[in-house]
């Protein structure tokens, strides 16, 4: 499980209401991770851009925050958000990019 610190409180929140709740979703999570040969690199800008094309502001910062610790660099992340633009157009695609700089240009 991701550091308790850096969750957003309604999820720390679902974790001490329903603690089994969130050992289970973290086993989901890690069993998906493993069952493939993606790289940890590759899986983190895949789980970025579908956060992009399902709009999830929230989303998009913590798979910015999860690639940059997988190793992405700042030009990998803003050209997989970028690659959306074609599908979910550019409104969404710029709402998309405000939310990854956010995260982006703390560091």
């Amino acid at each position: 499980m991701a550091k308790r610190s850096k969750l957003p409180a309604p999820y720390k929140r679902l974790l001490d209401e329903y603690p089994k709740v969130g050992k289970a979703y973290d086993a989901l999570g890690d069993a998906v991770h493993k069952a493939g040969p993606l790289d940890g690199r590759t899986r983190a800008l895949i789980k970025l851009s579908i956060a992009v094309g399902a709009r999830l502001e929230g989303a998009v910062h913590s798979h910015t925050r999860k690639a940059l610790e997988a190793g992405a660099t700042r030009k990998e992340i803003l050209h997989a958000v970028v690659l959306a633009m074609p599908t979910i157009g550019l409104p969404s695609t710029v709402a998309a990019l405000s939310w990854a700089w956010d995260v982006l240009d703390e560091r």
